[in-house]
């Protein structure tokens, strides 16, 4: 007599269908390990390294990575929430997940992530939260490599650090297609970095800085930071400059800034402090708290060009020939909507255009509204061969502010249109006191040291 024959129920069908599937994979991975020309992925339901409540498993996904990195082969992690710390990433370390459904959470005690001299690590594809948990006392950063060749950080969400969210020293690599959001210090703090490449990220609401390149020693750097978009970085720690940065350039040379999209920075959209030969071109920066594009102190060699500067303090500012910032070349830049109110005071003041001092081209600029002055040239002694022509100043009480203080070099201003500048368009300053009739229509300068010619007031 047979048995009577039940059709299984809806739970039984997919409990059969997730033991097929594990199967599958177990049969493949098994299959995939048996030959060494074709090896897939180690996946975490192989080793139970299952998501969990708690961090239990920290140890599970620990030997995972250790035993993919041996047999050089990536690590697969399901969609789940793994809670874990102080994972160390070994040689050849790769991790990559579903996006958006593979999470990867701090529980605390030190960091999450850390790699030191090792040639690769890669990440992808994963959620990496921090969940404002905090880091250990020397512990910088929740993701933190040190002396890594090529770091790759692909498509991942990284958010919630005490500190910083990443922090790169002496590593190269790819920082590419990532959020980074919510740290208390910067998105991205990278140092002494070996041609690092940070590219089409979103890097927003942090507490310090978004992204910066910084070095221990001013040396070459190589770094291109470029089609990114920042916003909402904060000053949380104050200051006159060092924080609220949204991308921040220390002592780092040979390093290009292009095609990003900067906006509502404490301070200022880029700020590049003692980096020569630095490239800055074709950025979109709007509502700057302080100086939207800043190269200042010991830099030689600078080129700011075809910028969009919409709302900020001061516009762009190459600055501090005292200390030895020379040589830079603005051409090309939109600076508008400017405002005579900064973070701190200052003894300049805000309110001004572009402003430059020593060894610079200034040509082809717009600038329209700039309440105090559109372009600042030189201060006080600091002035040294500057040539400006062909720029276009709207809606300003000066038009150019040029300074003729005892001390300061040669200008030659050529070929400028200036409308709609209420107190003149060409005056000369000591320091920032007016200290000469209109310069722009006089028949002969009475400084030997300016060129004045051609020069229109409309």
């Amino acid at each position: 007599m047979k048995k009577p024959r039940f059709a299984p129920s809806r739970r039984n069908l997919l409990r059969m269908a997730a033991g097929s599937a594990m199967a599958l994979v177990a049969a493949r991975s098994f299959a995939a390990a048996r030959q060494t020309d074709l090896r897939g992925p180690i996946d975490a339901v192989q080793l139970e390294a299952f998501p969990v409540a708690t961090d239990r498993k920290s140890v599970s996904l620990q030997a995972m990575i250790d035993r993919a990195s041996a047999a050089n082969v990536p690590v697969f992690l399901p969609p789940g929430t793994y809670k874990v710390s102080n994972l160390v990433l070994p040689e050849n370390t790769r991790i990559t997940g579903v996006p958006g459904a593979s999470r990867i959470v701090y529980t605390g005690a030190g960091r999450l992530f850390s790699a030191e001299n090792v040639k690769r690590i890669e990440l992808s594809n994963i959620v990496i939260d921090g969940q404002n948990r905090w880091l250990g006392d020397d512990d910088a950063a929740l993701v933190q490599f040190t002396g890594v060749d090529e770091v790759v950080i692909d498509n991942c969400e990284i958010g919630g650090s005490r500190k910083h969210a990443v922090q790169l020293e002496r590593c190269g690599g790819r920082i590419e297609r990532s959020r980074i959001s919510g740290a208390a210090q910067s998105g991205l703090y990278a140092v002494e970095s070996l041609g690092l490449s940070v590219t089409g990220n979103e890097v927003f609401d942090c507490g310090n800085g978004g992204i910066l390149v910084h070095r221990w020693k001013k040396a070459a750097d190589d770094s291109i930071v470029s089609g990114n978009r920042v916003y909402r970085i904060r000053a949380n720690d104050g200051g006159t400059g060092q924080n609220g940065n949204g991308i921040n350039i220390f002592r780092a040379d040979s390093v290009m800034v292009t095609n990003n999209h900067i906006s509502d920075c404490a301070f200022t959209a880029i700020r590049a402090n003692s980096a020569s030969d630095i490239q800055i071109t074709g950025n979109q920066c709007r509502r700057s708290g302080e100086t939207a594009i800043y190269v200042e102190f010991e830099f030689e060699g600078a080129v700011v060009s075809n910028n969009l500067v919409d709302g900020a303090a001061n516009g762009i500012s190459i600055a501090n020939f005292d200390q030895g910032g020379r040589l830079a070349s603005v051409t090309g830049n939109v600076v508008r909507n400017l405002a005579l109110k900064g973070p701190y005071e200052h003894e300049v003041g805000f309110g001004i255009g572009i402003a430059a001092e020593a060894d610079t081209l200034v040509s082809g600029n717009i600038i329209e509204g700039a309440p105090r002055w559109g372009m600042q040239l030189g201060w006080g002694p600091y002035l040294r061969n500057l040539v400006v022509t062909g720029n276009i100043v709207r809606k300003a009480p000066v038009g150019c502010a040029v300074s003729v203080a005892d001390g300061g070099g040669t200008a030659v201003i050529t070929d400028n249109v200036f409308q709609e500048v209420s107190i003149g368009a060409i005056l000369g300053f000591e320091w920032d006191k007016k200290a000469s009739r209109e310069l722009a229509t006089s028949a002969t300068s009475p400084y030997p040291q300016l060129t004045i010619e051609r020069n229109r007031i409309s």
